[in-house]
């Protein structure tokens, strides 16, 4: 699709905040086939972002004033450009448009807000050789003197020859078979726990696996056939393999009949112990089973998710169904953003493209609600998807009932969060109150810094408004001028001065982005953690940049810092702050800001501790990559063992030729 894309020519604007007159002016050189436009604004960002099967019939609806609604009236007057993008068909150009609009996040689209991956079982890969069908498998007491062997020779078993079942998030690139979504952590987790129960997989790292030398914890549990020292051989576990993937691909049903028969042949022969293995086996697979509260097996769906919107004051909530091989792998509710003027077919329409946008669609696809060109998105996902993906909006029935349920869990969502947001908003209103504020605050913005005295500084903001968090504005800063004195003017260690240096920084970029602030990007309240003297560092900042209408307070803990007794500090308040009674609302919301930075920061800070102690010398040697570094290391133990190594013994190593044994030696003995 993308090399089907043929950028055309910008073009400047006539009139500077004309915006009919821009699109007018570009109307003359638009092709009339497929493509998606951008609508900028003066600062380049976009606007807006559309899709069109005629891109000169579509953009020419924008002149017409009259007939669009107030919200796009005010996008074309910001309008200052007008760009465009050609594609072979109307489904490529959709494509594109659902990719563009999650990348850039235009102001005046129906935006969906997930920033969170789905969780995958992911089976890392398949044996090196197919399990035989005859003979008689290899005896377990030679395969634990092979592996018994390899690691008396430094080389564990291969954890090639011995799959696993793990947790996986994030792009699918590891090798292996990917089983999913699932719409939770904790659905994929339960999943895993009775696979590993019912097929007795390992899941461990391939580390762990190749370095162990008796079993571990979960083969005395009996979650684990403990291959990693040859209690199973690998035809053996290849059969526990094939087992499991017919599990997940939906042959449950074969494979507990196949368990069943397993077990009445053990207990023919009086192997109890062996049979009750087959029972607790069966058993694990029952359970994960009994948690199906709704089945699909009988309606022609395998693989499909039940897709249903509520609206309700003009907002929309869409909760998604995830049926994988049959089964239910949870739901999970979205709010997305978009104009009150806009009706559920809309919104489900702008949904979905960018909902599949960076995970393949289903077979099935049921919906609540009949967008208007339904048949190009099912036309457009099935070119993503590369296979047939079917679209439809069940009228009676069994199916029809599927969608019923998912639009009675959209229903109490949209609820709860209404709910949420009504008592949100009347926190804000109390906070406004409290710190004498003009109105109610719709963007908080919270403080805090973490450091352990001065090594690997770390600056947080979070973001929270009348609908929660606001966790796609949070940010984090690595603060510069905190370890060197030279640097900065300022010590290491010194809480003021970095407080100082994260409001400069944040502030300078707000000014340059957005000078008008019409974003929506400027807070309209600043909490900073800490007690006056980190107070004055930030009104100190604002002040140098010239801003002095942004309310700043701080909130300092009490004596022994003790939670609920509180300080706050204004510019113009008591010195001595201010506290609020024991079991204020407003108190415990104040807390829960302050706790949300608090683990934020301390989330950086920890992850740079964790880069730092992971580096080693050996790194920045030019021409030591990976597999040289492990010889070395193999070789002498440690990296300070190498640093104090001799030329000859540098020599020795497998790998390390005499260049480069001498350039490793000059590293570490040549003065700087």
């Amino acid at each position: 699709m993308t090399d089907a894309a043929t950028p055309e020519s910008k073009t400047n604007p006539t009139t500077p905040g004309n915006g009919l007159d821009v699109i007018r002016g570009r109307l003359r050189t638009l092709p009339e086939g497929p493509g998606v436009y951008r609508m900028l604004n003066a600062a380049g960002d976009a606007l807006y972002v559309g899709k069109a099967r005629n891109l000169k019939r579509r953009v020419t609806n924008y002149t017409q004033l009259t007939r669009l609604p107030y919200r796009l009236q005010r996008m074309v007057a910001e309008t200052e450009e007008l760009e465009i993008i050609t594609t072979h068909t109307e489904a490529e150009a959709l494509l594109l448009e659902s990719n563009v609009i999650k990348r850039l996040a235009p102001r005046y689209n129906v935006l969906l807000r997930d920033d969170k991956s789905f969780p995958y079982i992911l089976l890392t890969r398949n044996l090196g050789r197919q399990t035989s069908k005859t003979g008689a498998a290899p005896d377990v007491r030679q395969v634990r003197e092979e592996l018994k062997t390899k690691r008396q020779s430094r080389n564990g078993p291969d954890p090639a020859d011995w799959p696993g079942v793990v947790k996986y998030r994030g792009a699918r690139t590891l090798p292996g078979e990917y089983f999913g979504p699932f719409a939770s952590a904790g659905s994929v987790n339960r999943t895993l726990n009775a696979l590993e129960r019912a097929f007795l997989l390992r899941s461990c790292s391939d580390a762990v696996f190749s370095g162990r030398s008796r079993p571990c914890l979960k083969y005395q549990l009996k979650r684990c056939a403990a291959p990693c020292v040859g209690n199973v051989s690998e035809a053996d576990y290849g059969v526990l393999i094939d087992q499991a993937r017919a599990f997940l691909t939906g042959r449950s049903r074969e494979i507990q009949e196949e368990l069943a028969a397993e077990m009445q042949a053990a207990s023919d022969r009086t192997e109890f112990e062996a049979a009750a293995l087959y029972r607790d086996r069966i058993r694990a697979m029952t359970q994960i089973q009994s948690h199906q509260d709704i089945n699909i097996e009988n309606l022609d769906l395998r693989d499909a998710d039940i897709v249903a919107a509520e609206e309700d004051g003009g907002r929309i909530c869409i909760q998604v169904f995830f049926f994988r091989a049959g089964r239910n792998n949870g739901n999970r509710a979205y709010f997305p953003r978009h104009d009150k003027t806009e009706d559920i077919p809309e919104v489900l329409a702008a949904f979905l493209g960018q909902f599949y946008e960076n995970k393949p669609a289903p077979h099935d696809i049921l919906l609540s609600h009949r967008p208007a060109e339904i048949n190009l998105i099912a036309e457009a996902l099935s070119v993503r998807t590369e296979r047939k993906v079917r679209i439809s909006v069940p009228q009676r029935g069994a199916k029809r009932k599927l969608v019923d349920h998912a639009r009675t869990n959209a229903r109490d969502a949209l609820e709860r969060r209404m709910a949420e947001s009504a008592t949100n908003r009347d926190l804000l209103a109390q906070v406004g109150e409290l710190f004498g504020l003009d109105a109610a605050p719709e963007r908080i913005e919270v403080y805090d810094n973490s450091h352990v005295q001065g090594a690997h500084a770390t600056g947080a903001m979070i973001v929270a408004g009348p609908d929660g968090f606001i966790k796609q504005a949070y940010r984090r800063f690595n603060i510069r001028g905190a370890a060197t004195e030279e640097n900065t003017g300022y010590s290491p260690g010194d809480d003021f001065a970095m407080m100082e240096e994260v409001l400069t920084r944040r502030f300078s970029r707000a000014l340059k982005d957005d000078p008008e602030r019409n974003k929506g990007q400027w807070p309209d309240l600043i909490l900073i953690d800490g007690g006056k003297g980190q107070l004055s560092s930030a009104l100190n900042a604002l002040s140098e940049l010239g801003i002095d209408d942004v309310p700043v307070v701080g909130i300092a803990k009490g004596p022994d810092r003790n939670a609920g007794r509180e300080h706050f500090f204004t510019p113009d308040g008591d010195p001595d702050g201010f506290q609020l009674p024991p079991r204020n609302p407003v108190l415990y919301y104040l807390q829960r800001l302050r706790d949300e930075s608090h683990r934020f920061v301390i989330g950086g800070h920890r992850q740079k501790r964790s880069r730092a102690i992971a580096q080693n010398p050996l790194d920045e040697i030019p021409g030591i990559g990976a597999r040289r570094k492990r010889a070395l290391l193999n070789h002498f133990g440690s990296a300070r063992s190498v640093s104090n190594a001799g030329l000859q013994d540098l020599e020795k190593v497998d790998g390390i030729s005499n260049t480069v044994a001498r350039r490793i030696y000059d590293f570490f003995h040549t003065a700087s």
